[in-house]
């Protein structure tokens, strides 16, 4: 066989690379993300834990000694369960906007990434699984300092791991979007500003949405945050009926798939186009 005939004989299987989806790539990625971990967990964990109990503290006990009980629930159990939610998606969110803009934009860490064999899918989807696997764990500190403040512990909160996990990937994979579409740092107070606060605010956190008008009820319908909320509260308080679970995470699940082929397309353009 001559040289030509094993070049084109190699051909074929170089372009079949990209067309397939390895698990070890996805591996590397995570266990790349983990390595970094070890040099900032400290920062990162104080960021995590204060954050949640400085809401539980003010909200909790400021607001709880005025409002009392909302919804059948003491005020502080209510909010806790609520910020539960809340700290998974800044935990997961706002971490894949802002540092995958910067390995992106600045560092240019995903050329080197890619330089291995690891396609932009299986980046994506180990950056994401990474972020929800730490928010999936800090999520569950806001539920830990309610039960402190007396939030009474059941068999149901054995499930908020997996729910936060559901929950971090989805808003992971939403933030890798945004982080492709925007072209500068400034474009991230429209983010903030714009998108963050109305999704934590239309969600059911602070307050039912039965209090707010009939057309921002339905719009919360399409908030994933809010699903995230209602399946943490069913866990823990229970009442939650096996459709109407199914239902959230069905909505959660249609949010993944539509975010991982959005993150996946957008930065294939940015990085690899």
């Amino acid at each position: 066989m001559n040289l030509s005939q094993r070049h084109e004989d190699a051909r074929p299987e170089r372009h079949a690379r990209p067309g397939r989806f390895e698990a070890d790539a996805v591996r590397g990625v995570i266990a790349r993300e983990w390595i970094l971990y070890g040099q900032s967990w400290r920062a990162t964990t104080f960021a995590a834990v204060v954050e949640p109990t400085l809401y539980l503290l003010c909200f909790g006990f400021g607001m709880g000694a005025l409002i009392g009980t909302l919804a059948g629930f003491s005020y502080i159990d209510f909010l806790g369960t609520g910020i539960v939610a809340v700290s998974v998606m800044f935990q997961s969110m706002m971490p894949a906007v802002i540092n995958t803009f910067i390995k992106r934009r600045f560092l240019h860490t995903y050329e080197g990434i890619l330089a291995a064999p690891v396609d932009v899918r299986e980046l994506v989807t180990g950056e994401a699984l990474w972020l929800a696997l730490r928010s999936g764990v800090y999520g569950c500190v806001p539920l830990l300092v309610a039960v402190g403040f007396g939030l009474q512990p059941g068999f149901g909160m054995v499930l908020v791991p997996f729910v936060a996990f559901l929950a971090g990937f989805a808003f992971a994979l939403f933030g890798i979007w945004i982080s492709a579409v925007i072209t500068s740092v400034r474009s991230m107070d429209y983010v903030f500003s714009g998108l963050f606060t109305p999704l934590f605010l239309m969600a059911g956190t602070f307050f039912p949405l039965t209090e707010l008008p009939t057309w921002v009820q339905t719009a919360a319908m399409v908030n994933p945050l809010y699903h995230a909320v209602e399946l943490i509260r069913g866990a823990v308080f229970g009442g939650l009926d096996v459709l109407g679970a199914l239902g959230h995470v069905g909505v959660l699940l249609a949010f993944v798939v539509l975010m991982w082929n959005l993150a996946a397309f957008q930065m294939r353009r940015r990085v690899v186009n």
